[in-house]
């Protein structure tokens, strides 16, 4: 290993080289080593820190490294001792061949300065190959007649090793016939030989086994065999000749494949069997049978795959011709290839600074290259060039090494890289040639900031986005170099409804990603402004901001709500009540939804999605109104349930449905009459709390009529009272007319009286509400009849003084009634018929919802009703007794309001200093009813 392992030869070198005084300097400078193959990884070849003069921890500091001209590394430097050491397995056969010396040759770099120390390195042979033959099987045919002494040239063995490790000997196994003869050749080959000792009797032993055993010099010493097969054949008299000795041949690299080289040719003078001659490779490697091919027959040589000059320039093959009998003769074939300008030059880039300062002086060097052509000769002589325009030179180094220095001056400011090429040119005709580019970067100071494409940025992303999903990306560029055009990104400092901004986005600081950290709705806020910043890395740093405006587009995420008919909190299904008498189109009930969506998203249709008897009821598409199709008739069940489904006009659109439960009497007790038919079989528990509450009602309602009846029994005697009176003249004037009822009064009074009446069948509690009377069929007097009576302050007669109480209802009030212009959405259309326009745009429709809730906001100061009776918003005339303030079909319904309970109420009226107008007539209600 290393030095103590370096060859005789060189250690004699080296002792005369001292006594000399010439040392190192006697070869320029180079440093030799050697190392024995086969070693393992990171072994010990020399010690490069000392011999250049280093230290150890220099290697990381100057940029200390090999470059070597082959594509694989066979040693490198260990950091830490600063020794060259092994890299891998090196194997030497594989370098070098069987050449006797195998050097290898490489370069140290030291980068700081771009200086180059030559090392070669001596490969030495250890014993790892064993002598082996090419056929594991040697045929022999010896004609019976042969005379003793004959010899028989017998295939050698090969060792890839060298020196004392490569072949010494020979040895055959014992036998009576044979024995063995070595003769050496020019090139110091051992060639064996089979030698007859003894006449051969076909007919005693027609065949012979034998074993050639062959050794080499190691210690311990390795061995091949080989097996001879000797076949005793008739009487041959010739053997085969070869019209020449040796043949040689000439050709270039380029010859096509399957080109004829040479042809051998050997005659035998024997006739038949013993005359025919053959021909094959006697030495061959298996590497040439793939590139040479012999004809047996023909005796020409051609090749197989194309050859090349750079793998090998001469060929020597040795062939054979033999007769049938078994006799043969040898023969040379030489071929020598010529070489042609096939390799263009390669450049091989050793080392590039960059960037380079600008104002780094003349003769700095800046690269290293190495020039190299496979060629030979004149081909192989390469020359380069670059443009003499650029502020550089070339300069030569050692072997064929250059250098790229500075020659004068340089200037960012002028050009900032240096792209050059470097042109390498062969010398062969015609002349090839290699491009290599080079850029060289010369570093800035930092005096430019970061710029942004865009003044500002406009982002337009759908609601309910992926969280953590990238929205848009920001970009902005330096004209600086390195880190000066190193570019951060921030967002500033900023908050939206107290949030900060960085709660909603955040941005990639390294590539200006703006990612959504939540999903975004479009009903919280709709715009977001943000301001990124972008900062360089210099010293110290500048930066520039832009303005990023995030608009958030409306989708259809949110269902149509039904605000009603509302489900009571118990689970229980609300009863709506439709007269057997009603006509076609009566207004049984309102379904009223709002959808917290814009645009068409929020464009609401009502549709009729399933009835227990269809045909019966329809309901407004736009404004949800569910109506009689058709006159009730005796046989319409008692009971009937709709399925109302309410959908918006996203895409794809979104439903809600609500089921409503329509009872068809005239009255409560009707309702009662049938409540066997309504409620469908339930637990026990059930039917004894329903039992009960048909008890409860049964009772109220009996004492109620007793009530009325004595009611009306005192009315009578009071009106007969003041009859007599006015017979007698008794000044009964002055009693108010509204203190006496006629039978017509008392029947209207128990028409019009009525009961908001909520069954279930399958709940374990019913409800049964009895509402303030509704007053749609009561008569009522003249404004100056404003007196009330105590006892029945809900109920009105009319009768004005000097006139007949009449019987005919009084017109109702139609002060109550909005205009088309205050029906706008889905309450009603503008044209006051199903098939009103949607608004054609979300702009429109928007701004008509702004209008809605200003109008709501400012209407909806307090708890008061818009007149009527209270619930009623004094529609009780036109909707029937059931309709409460959620029936008025009123586009205020559709508006909601989170998180405010205030009931909206007729502000107009207010403003006019007018009292809301009721139900029933022109009929003002009382303070003293009010109250009641």
């Amino acid at each position: 290993m290393a030095t103590g392992q370096r060859g005789a030869g060189y250690r004699g070198f080296l002792l005369l080289s001292i006594f000399l005084g010439t040392g190192w300097a006697a070869r320029a400078g180079q440093m030799l080593y050697s190392v024995s193959e086969e070693t393992d990884k990171g072994s010990f070849v020399g010690n490069i820190t000392k011999d250049l003069g280093l230290r150890p921890r220099e290697l990381a500091e100057r940029g200390v490294r090999i470059v070597s001209k082959g594509k694989t590394q066979l040693f490198s430097l260990n950091p830490r001792s600063g020794s060259l050491v092994t890299a891998g397995r090196i194997d030497r056969e594989e370098l070098c061949a069987q050449s006797p010396r195998c050097l290898i040759n490489l370069n140290i770099l030291i980068e700081d300065k771009m200086n180059l120390h030559p090392v070669e390195v001596e490969i030495m042979d250890v014993n790892d190959n064993a002598p082996r033959f090419l056929t594991e099987e040697i045929n022999i045919k010896i004609m019976e007649n042969a005379v003793p002494g004959v010899r028989f040239p017998l295939k050698e063995a090969t060792d890839s090793d060298v020196g004392t490790n490569s072949l010494q000997k020979y040895q055959l196994s014992p036998n009576r016939h044979f024995s063995l003869v070595v003769q050496n050749g020019d090139d110091s080959t051992k060639y064996p030989e089979l030698v007859l000792e003894k006449v051969l009797d076909r007919e005693e032993e027609g065949i012979h086994h034998l074993v050639l055993t062959a050794y080499d010099g190691g210690d311990p010493p390795r061995s091949g065999t080989a097996s001879i097969r000797v076949t005793v054949v008739d009487v041959n008299d010739h053997t085969p000749v070869f019209s020449l000795p040796r043949y040689q041949a000439t050709v270039p690299e380029n010859v096509p494949v399957g080109t004829r080289l040479l042809t051998v040719n050997a005659t035998d003078l024997d006739e038949g069997a013993n005359g025919e001659v053959t021909y094959s490779f006697w030495k061959i490697t298996p590497e040439l049978l793939q590139i040479f091919h012999l004809s047996s027959l023909t005796g020409e040589l051609s090749t197989l795959k194309g050859l090349d000059y750079e793998d090998s320039s001469f060929y020597e093959l040795e062939v054979q011709a033999q007769d049938g009998a078994g006799s043969l003769t040898k023969a040379k074939a030489l071929i020598t290839i010529l070489d042609v300008n096939d390799n263009a030059p390669e450049v091989t880039v050793t080392s590039v600074s960059s960037p380079v300062p600008e104002d780094t002086p003349p003769g700095t060097v800046v690269a290293l290259f190495y020039l190299q052509d496979k060629d030979s000769g004149k081909n192989g002589e390469v020359t380069c060039s670059f443009p003499e325009s650029l502020p550089f030179k070339l300069e030569r180094s050692i072997d064929n090494y250059y250098r790229l220095v500075t020659a004068q001056n340089l200037d960012r400011e002028k050009m900032s890289v240096y792209n050059i090429t470097l042109k390498a040119t062969d010398g062969g005709i015609p002349p090839l040639s290699t491009e290599t580019h080079l850029s060289i970067h010369l570093s800035d100071t930092n005096d430019n900031p970061p710029t942004f494409s865009d003044s500002s940025y406009s982002i337009y992303i759908p609601e309910n986005n992926l969280r953590g999903a990238s929205i848009f990306s920001v970009t902005a560029q330096d004209p600086d170099s390195d880190k000066n055009a190193q570019i951060t990104y921030a967002l500033d400092e900023d908050t939206i409804q107290g949030v900060p901004v960085s709660s909603y986005v955040s941005i990639n600081s390294d590539t200006g990603v703006l990612y959504a950290l939540g999903s975004f709705d479009y009903e919280q806020f709709r715009n977001l402004q943000l301001r990124v910043t972008a900062y360089d890395s210099g010293d110290p740093p500048l930066s520039s901001n832009v303005s990023v405006n995030l608009f958030v587009l409306d989708k259809n995420d949110n269902a149509p709500e039904i605000l009603y008919p509302v489900l009571p909190t118990d689970g229980s299904t609300g009863m709506e009540l439709a007269p057997r008498s009603a006509e076609p189109g009566y207004l049984v009930t309102k379904v009223v939804a709002v959808d917290r969506d814009s645009g068409p998203n929020a464009w609401l249709s009502y549709r009729l999605l399933k009835a227990s008897e269809p045909g019966l009821f329809s309901v407004g598409l736009h404004t949800g109104e569910v109506r009689t199709a058709r006159a009730l008739l005796d046989r319409d069940a008692l009971k009937q349930s709709l399925v109302v489904a309410v959908q918006d006009h996203g895409q794809p659109p979104l439903s809600a449905t609500v089921t409503l439960t329509v009872a068809v009497a005239n009255s409560i007790p009707d309702v009662l009459a049938d409540l066997g038919s309504i409620r469908t079989p339930s637990e026990p528990d059930d039917s004894d709390i329903t039992l009960y509450l048909v008890a409860a009602v049964a009772t109220v309602s009996c004492v109620f009529l007793v009530f009325v009846t004595v009611l009306l029994a005192l009315r009578l005697w009071r009106w007969h009272k003041s009859h007599v009176l006015q017979a007698t003249g008794g000044g009964l004037e002055d009693v108010p007319a509204s203190h006496f009822v006629g039978l017509d009064g008392v029947q209207a009074f128990l028409q019009t009286y009525s009961h908001e009446v909520s069954l279930t069948a399958d709940s374990r509690k019913s409800h049964i509400i009895f509402p303030q009377p509704n007053y749609v069929d009561t008569l009522i007097s003249q404004d100056s009849c404003e007196k009330s009576d105590s006892l029945l302050t809900s109920i009105y007669f009319q009768e004005c003084k000097g006139e007949t109480p009449s019987d005919q209802q009084a017109p109702p009030n139609t002060d109550w009634r909005f205009s088309q212009a205050q029906r706008p959405g889905t309450s009603g259309s503008q044209n006051g018929d199903e098939t009103g326009t949607w608004p054609n745009n979300q702009f429109d429709t928007e701004m008509l919802q702004a209008m809605i809730l200003a109008s709501a906001s400012e209407a909806a100061d307090g708890s008061s009703t818009l007149g009527g009776g209270a619930g009623t918003m004094g529609l009780s005339a036109r909707y029937g007794p059931q309709f409460t303030l959620q029936h008025v079909p009123d586009y205020r319904q559709n508006v909601y309001i989170p998180g405010s309970n205030a009931t909206l109420t007729n502000a107009a009226g207010k403003r006019d200093g007018k009292a809301p107008a009721g139900g029933n007539g022109n009929k003002k209600k009382s303070g003293k009813k009010e109250k009641k």
